[in-house]
């Protein structure tokens, strides 16, 4: 794990392979920093999942199968998967924040890393559950 890493929520990935016009702009600096391979940007294996159920549904078009999309991505050594384990779904069932499976995934991956979540969600930056920027 990197000092200089943080963990990406399903939207902010998606808004910053869109062009990053309607992310933040703390997200964007973070987006930003990991293309020019100066911080670590950790993708969580539900945002992975989430990503190809939003495609599959047609809600997102990643001009791609979500295979190579995420090929592509994890080429850049700024961006690394993060693999779920039972501790992460422990931890997800005790948040008590959402009802929102994949929101509570992603931040038990964020809390299982120690680090911060890139997410606008207000219900996570809301609930003081996990250090997050936008």
């Amino acid at each position: 794990m990197a000092d200089n890493a943080l963990v990406t929520d399903t939207h902010a990935l998606v808004l910053h392979a869109a062009g990053g016009g309607v992310l933040g702009p703390k997200a964007r600096a973070a987006f930003a920093a990991a293309e020019r391979g100066d911080t670590i940007i950790y993708v969580p294996a539900a945002v992975i999942w989430e990503v190809g159920l939003l495609a599959r549904a047609v809600r997102i078009n990643l001009h791609r199968p979500v295979r190579d999309f995420f090929a592509d991505l994890f080429s850049n050594p700024a961006y690394q998967p993060h693999a779920l384990d039972a501790s992460q779904v422990f931890d997800a069932d005790d948040l008590r924040f959402t009802r929102d499976p994949f929101d509570a995934l992603i931040v038990a991956s964020a809390r299982d890393l120690s680090l911060a979540l890139v997410t606008r969600d207000s219900a996570i930056r809301e609930s003081g559950t996990v250090r997050t920027i936008w």
